[in-house]
Parts: C-alpha cells; sequence; structure tokens
C-alpha cells in the first residue's frame, strides 16, 4: 500500500503531538482525518492545514458514540489514537472524564479498527512505570504507580488501554501497536500545561520566577516532537510482529535543575528561582530504555537539547508576542510577558 493510498484517522489530532503527526502524514501523501473535542487541543494547531483537500477536522470526543463520517462513511486504514490530556493539571481536572477515555475511547476505536480492519496505533505512557524503581526504564519493567492518587486517573487509564489493546491482539481482533511515550517537547505546546519544559520556557521569556517543584534534583529525559513523530509512523508502519509495548523518548537524562540553566542561558533571563514542594507521587527519575525500538524501528532521536530548546523558545516567544517579534537567541530578552496562567505539574 502506497502512502496516498492511505486514509488515516489521528485522534487528538489538535493537540500538540497529535497536529505535528498530522503534518508529517499529509507529507508523506496520505489522506488525514484528525478528531478532536478542542478540550486540550487547538485549531490553531491545525488551522495551516484546513485547506488541503486531502484534510478533514471533525470536533468530537472518543468517549461518545462515533459520527457517521468516522463510524460509517470513512475507510480508515490506519488509526492513531492519540486522544487524551497529557499533562497533570489537564488530566487531573476532569478525572473521571481523563479514565473514560482512556478505557471507553480507546475500546471504541479498536472495535472501529476491528470493523474495518485498520491498523491501530496507542500512544500509551512512560506514566505506566509509575515513580520507577528500576532505571532505566525497559519496556518488561511492570512498575510502580499507585492506583488511587490523584495521578491514577492517566496511569491506570492507560495501563488499562494498554490491557484492551493486547486483549484485542492475542484474540485477533485488530492489528495493534503500543507506543509508551515518554517527555515530549517543542513548538506548540500549551503554556499552560504545566510541563516543566513550557513552565520553565513561558517564566523565564516574561521575567516571572521560575517555579521548580521540589529541589531540581529529579531527572526527566526529554525527546523532541519531531524525533517522536518519526517513532510512531515507524512502529505503525512496520510489518514486523510486535506484539508488546514500545518505549519511545530520548535517553539522555538531565536534571530539572539543569533543564532551567540551560533554558535561563538561552534566554538570557533575569528570572529568580524559587522552590515548590514536590507534587503527590511525582516521580523522580525518568529515563527510557529504548533498545527495543532501536532493534525492531530502527529508531533513534537525532535532535540534540540544544536545538530542541531553542526552536521550541523561538516559538513561545513569537506566541507571547503575538507573532510580532522573533526571539534572537541569548540575552535579547524584550519579550512582552503574557498573562496566561502557569500551572505547577510534574511533567
Amino acid at each position: 500500500m502506497t502512502s496516498r493510498d492511505r486514509t488515516i484517522l489521528v485522534t487528538g489530532g489538535a493537540g500538540f503531538i497529535g497536529s505535528h503527526l498530522c503534518d508529517a502524514l499529509l507529507a508523506d501523501g496520505a489522506h488525514v482525518v484528525c478528531l478532536d473535542n478542542l478540550l486540550t487541543g487547538r485549531e490553531a494547531n491545525i488551522a495551516h492545514l484546513r485547506h488541503d483537500h486531502r484534510f478533514d477536522f471533525i470536533e468530537c470526543d472518543i468517549v461518545d458514540a462515533l459520527p457517521y463520517r468516522v463510524a460509517g462513511k470513512t475507510r480508515f486504514t490506519h488509526i492513531y489514537n492519540l486522544a487524551c490530556a497529557a499533562s497533570p493539571p489537564h488530566y487531573q481536572a476532569d478525572p473521571e472524564h481523563t479514565m473514560l477515555t482512556c478505557v471507553m475511547g480507546t475500546r471504541n476505536m479498536l472495535r472501529l479498527a476491528e470493523e474495518l480492519g485498520a491498523r491501530l496505533l496507542l500512544s500509551s505512557t512512560s506514566e505506566v512505570y509509575g515513580d520507577p524503581e528500576t532505571h532505566p526504564q525497559p519496556e518488561s519493567y511492570r512498575g510502580s504507580v499507585s492506583c488511587t492518587g490523584p495521578r491514577a486517573c492517566y496511569d491506570e487509564g492507560k495501563r488499562a488501554a494498554e490491557t484492551l489493546a493486547f486483549d484485542f491482539h492475542r484474540s485477533s481482533r485488530a492489528d495493534v501497536r503500543v507506543a509508551r511515550i515518554f517527555n515530549t517537547y517543542g513548538p506548540r505546546m500549551r503554556p499552560d500545561d504545566g510541563r516543566v519544559v513550557s513552565n520553565v520556557i513561558c517564566q523565564a521569556l516574561s521575567g516571572d520566577e521560575i517555579t521548580v517543584y521540589g529541589d531540581g534534583s529529579q531527572t526527566r529525559s526529554f525527546c523532541f516532537v519531531s524525533d517522536l513523530v518519526e517513532g510512531l509512523v515507524r512502529l505503525m508502519d512496520s510489518e514486523r510482529v510486535i506484539d508488546s509495548p514500545v518505549n519511545l523518548g530520548n535517553p539522555n537524562e538531565l536534571t530539572v535543575g539543569d533543564l532551567v540553566e540551560r533554558v535561563v542561558a538561552l534566554t538570557g533571563s533575569k528570572s529568580p528561582v524559587t522552590f515548590m514542594p514536590l507534587p503527590i507521587d511525582d516521580p523522580r527519575r525518568r529515563k527510557p530504555d529504548i533498545a527495543r525500538a532501536s532493534e525492531l524501528l530502527g529508531w533513534t532521536p537525532k535532535v540534540e537539547l540544544q536545538d530542541g530548546l531553542e526552536r521550541t523558545i523561538a516559538w513561545f516567544a513569537g506566541e507571547e508576542s503575538g507573532g510580532a517579534r522573533k526571539w534572537q537567541g541569548v540575552g535579547q530578552g524584550g519579550v512582552s510577558p503574557v498573562d496566561r496562567p502557569l500551572i505547577a505539574a510534574a511533567e
């Protein structure tokens, strides 16, 4: 099957990662239907695609009954299921809906894949590992997750979604792939999503205090969005038998304190740093073991953190100044403060 023969459904396609995935699929010649309820996705992320005759947008929640244009009219060949709020402030805002999106929404997509004979890729998360006792985290690690804490709606929701996916796979009801996505950053992140990269960049650009949760010694591994999208596409397109999840993330680990120092240096910010209590169940260390992705997909991240941060800072600077002013690099400053709130979170 050539790319031009593919009709692909991307749920959560107006979100940060989903919109970049739509870009990549269209650039490869596919027909793309983007489905999003716009709770955390933004129409601005896909505005540049609306005039492409191979692109269609449907506002819909995958928890609900799917509209005829999705469930009856279009013969999808591939389904990327990315729909779900993914940052702690957003998924904790309505934990019941988060859990239903993970479970009922995934079931709806799996049933659609079964009916159409489409291949489905489920976007899972490194959060299934919880606060890990094994480092780095291989796919075989079963995790250390609180099933009753404030993050459980997402952590346990995604674990349940994986269970559903592999139940469909084992019974030959659907051809599935499961990607466990680690921390990802880049243009089109929401400034209010509470992730550490967006928080620190926005606070540095606006001159506000930079908030660090805990003492800054907790670690994360940051993957630039274009690398992540390439991994998703490779996983979907692989013809090898893949009967277990695949980690996708950048294994280069650094502390949150190190990240703050890099952003301050790149922006020339004079923002002071303030320390706040660590959120409940916040992971102390997070680093993917990507040996399986490397072996199965020939995939490793390419974008260096310095390059990725520069691109992300430039994008946020343009957003915060209404696109009227471009970030000029270290020490240029002059970006107008933003009034949008920043929410505390662990990511």
